[in-house]
């Protein structure tokens, strides 16, 4: 009855590529552009426009018999032109029926007679040129800007040796370190390193040396990029912006071409910060002896970018930032000293970096006086920067929807069941069968973790479906703690198992409705026997289960298993065992509290949603508060790879225990 939350995706995008400062000549093109205008305006004909005027046939009749016309030019398709005895210009049309008898009349009144062939004019003569000669302007062009860089895009085919990075020279991204809430120490070793391509002397006082290089490492979403972004805005110096997988091509060799042609660009403006993220695309454990299938592109690129990193010639004034969320794939000549000195692990935020984070992406928005922020993010355990940035902006698409633009707490909380459940669904479409059982499976929850000692204390118990969850019981802790006892992880299955401890106290049987929970319970168990060896029957051994540091996965546990099969048998029966201890004592805890179990099944048929404190108020026990004892807070760092609600569809993180 819980789904999984699971981060939204980030998207980072850095700014366009500086282009390079234009030449200083230039500003003297508009003096050369005047010049060509003036000259242009005495030499064309059509510009020195006389004064002239137009007449009719009658009236260039009248002006002939009144021997006011001085000379005439006679035009082939009709028209003349000529000159008055005042000087002035005319124009005129003779029509073709005139004949002899107007000429006799010119020649009889001493008009100085010219005849001419019509011709097209002066610019119709230069548009015809330029539209004969304006196919060879344009592939002149063309074949000049091909021919321009033709040496440097021919490194590869059709210029793939090139480097894709970004260029942030003189337009920088405008994120600062302001902008990063929290992760004061992972800031503080970036900001040396721009410090140091800065300020090189300073160092250079002390004989210190800039490290090659800083890997950034921790799960999705946790700012690495954002941080890259705040040294390219921070920095006084060339910011080269690039990611993983932009080196490899179909083309053998392409690859360490544009890593060589990456740090060539870089060495021309050195002092430089290179950022390459995503890392792994290229950095993976090189094959060894007994591969049967190897990347030979990938690892000659590995190979070039360790070269140029530290190699016979290494790169000086220059420092190259990456981030990964694998850091466990990466080859090791890669994390050696002299290449990445520097190692920055970028956790999932604490309690009090959560509220820094929504500070600061709730800068732009209208909360109302009912919004605190500090209980939201108490209610964010295992959140990430991004899926707090995403919490605030489905906030504001709540009030939108609401018609309104002020946000509320209600807002933050449907923003929050909405990211990590899914769309809340109406009450009806469960069948009255349906509801109570939902609301003794969820009541069932609720009174295993309010009577258990180191349970975490319950926010809210709701039976209104939510993505695939009929119905949710949400722990919220209230303080931070990193380290887990026995006594809690007996508690904590006990709560898995309420749900279903419930339905069979309550209904005598058991249902579907827990098949989500024995999953969570098994893993649990699983883990407390195989790995952190709280098994009397096993002992104190650990067999980890396989998968990535920061993004979970166990797909090679099962099979490749450095254990035998009676361990396995023993592994299961132990998990079966605790399973079944964590079940009865559910059961015990609600037979000996039925009164209070049917009342809250009661209240939650009639209203729908619980508020936790009268969960308390019914069991009769103290609501707990911050600082008091008893009180575990789920990993806010390292634990972060088990993100999964410890009851149906609750917010809080599930322990991982790794040392």
């Amino acid at each position: 009855m819980t789904k999984q939350a699971t981060p939204p995706p980030t998207s980072d995008k850095g700014a366009p590529t500086a282009p390079p400062p234009a030449p200083a000549w230039r500003h003297y093109l508009w003096l050369v552009a005047i010049a060509i205008f003036f000259v242009l305006y005495f030499v064309l004909p059509t510009t020195q426009g006389q004064q002239q005027v137009t007449l009719n046939y009658s009236q260039f009749l009248h002006d002939v018999s009144a021997h006011k016309v001085k000379t005439v030019s006679i035009e082939t398709g009709g028209g003349a032109t000529g000159t008055l005895t005042n000087s002035k210009q005319y124009t005129t049309v003779i029509p073709p029926q005139a004949g002899q008898a107007l000429l006799s009349e010119l020649e009889k009144s001493g008009v100085q007679i010219t005849a001419q062939t019509s011709g097209t004019s002066f610019g119709a003569e230069v548009l015809s040129w330029v539209i004969l000669l304006l196919p060879f302007i344009i592939l002149g062009y063309l074949w000049w800007r091909l021919s321009k860089g033709a040496a440097g895009r021919m490194q590869g085919a059709l210029g793939v040796g090139r480097s894709k990075a970004k260029v942030f020279d003189e337009e920088r991204p405008k994120t600062t370190f302001a902008d990063v809430a929290g992760y004061e120490g992972a800031k503080l070793e970036i900001r040396e390193v721009v410090d140091f391509l800065r300020h090189p002397e300073r160092y250079a006082r002390a004989g210190a040396m800039a490290p090659r290089g800083i890997l950034m490492v921790g799960p999705p979403g946790t700012g690495k990029t954002l941080l890259a972004r705040a040294v390219a805005g921070e920095a006084d110096v060339p910011f080269f912006s690039v990611t993983g997988s932009s080196f490899v091509e179909m083309f053998v060799g392409v690859g360490a071409a544009r890593v060589r042609d990456l740090f060539e660009e870089a060495r021309k403006r050195a002092p430089a910060i290179i950022f390459v993220d995503e890392i792994d695309a290229i950095g993976q454990r090189r094959g060894g002896a007994g591969v049967v299938v190897s990347n030979d592109e990938r690892e000659q690129t590995l190979n070039q970018l360790l070269a140029e990193m530290d190699g016979f010639d290494p790169a000086t004034g220059i420092v190259v930032l990456a981030a990964t969320n694998r850091p466990e794939i990466l080859d090791p000549a890669l994390l050696r000293p002299g290449r990445f000195d520097r190692q920055v692990t970028i956790p999932l935020p604490t309690l009090s970096e959560r509220l820094a984070i929504l500070q600061v992406h709730s800068r732009d928005k209208r909360l109302d006086e009912s919004v605190d922020l500090e209980t939201v993010a108490r209610g964010t355990p295992g959140f990430s920067g991004a899926d707090l940035a995403n919490l605030v902006n489905e906030a504001a698409i709540v009030a939108v929807r609401a018609d309104r633009e002020v946000l509320t707490a209600k807002d933050f909380d449907e923003a929050r069941d909405r990211i990590i459940l899914g769309r809340r669904e109406g009450s009806n479409v469960l069948l009255p069968d349906e509801k109570h059982a939902v609301a003794v499976h969820e009541s069932g929850h609720a009174l295993v973790a309010a009577f258990s000692e180191k349970a975490d204390p319950i926010a809210k118990v709701t039976i209104l479906p939510a993505g695939q969850a009929l119905g949710v019981t949400e722990q919220l802790p209230l303080v931070e703690r990193h380290l887990y006892g026995e006594d809690y992880l007996y508690d904590m299955l006990a709560v898995f198992l309420g749900g279903r401890a419930g339905e069979i106290v309550v209904l005598g049987q058991g249902s579907t409705g827990a098949a989500n929970d024995l999953a969570k319970a098994t893993d649990l168990a699983t883990k407390m026997v195989r790995e952190f060896g709280l098994s009397s029957a096993l002992g104190p051994v650990g067999y980890p289960s396989g998968g990535s540091v920061f993004l979970g996965g166990e797909g090679q546990a099962f099979s490749s298993r450095p254990y035998a099969e009676r361990t396995q048998a023993t592994i299961d029966t132990e998990v079966a065992r605790l399973l079944r201890e964590a079940e009865q004592r559910a059961v015990d805890v609600l037979k000996a509290h039925r009164d209070v179990l049917e009342s809250l099944v009661q209240l939650l048929i009639a209203n729908e949603t619980v508020d936790g404190s009268q969960v308390y108020a019914l069991a009769g026990r103290p609501e707990p508060v911050a600082g008091g004892t008893g009180m575990t807070m789920a990993p806010d760092r390292a634990s972060s790879v088990e993100r999964k609600p410890a009851s149906k569809g609750s917010a809080k993180t599930a322990p991982d225990h790794r040392p």
